[in-house]
């Protein structure tokens, strides 16, 4: 379960937000406009990005910490959150797009939620969210 569910001021992306294990910070957007401002506006270059491959789903960001990486537990666990909360959310083991919110971006004019990436890993995960 999130643990919190943030429903900000008008303009500001309504996130679903988890902690990972290590204290680890997740959000998951939960519309496609939601989507954009939290991959344009709320992401850091060097925050983490995942998006299921293939279908609809969330945007969803692990925040970076100043000098350190996650390791590869932690940033399954965040694609993992990405299977869940997208359309593959019943589908066993999914594929998820990881990069680094740089490599994200938005190609002219195209309906909210759309992006293209670059540098991207793939995750084969189950849909999960962290378990507290």
């Amino acid at each position: 379960m999130p643990i919190t569910e943030n429903i900000i001021r008008r303009g500001q992306p309504r996130v679903y937000e988890y902690e990972l294990p290590g204290g680890w910070k997740v959000m998951a957007g939960k519309t496609d406009a939601d989507n954009d401002r939290l991959s344009f506006k709320i992401a850091k270059a060097n925050d983490w990005w995942f998006h299921v491959r293939g279908m609809p789903g969330s945007h969803v960001i692990l925040l970076s910490r100043p000098d350190e990486e996650p390791d590869r537990n932690t940033l399954k666990r965040a694609a993992a959150v990405a299977a869940y909360h997208s359309k593959a959310r019943e589908g066993g083991v999914v594929a998820v797009s990881c990069t680094r919110a740089r490599y994200v971006t938005k190609p002219g004019e195209v309906k909210p939620g759309t992006v293209e990436i670059r540098k991207e890993t793939i995750f084969k995960v189950r849909p999960a969210l962290p378990s507290n």
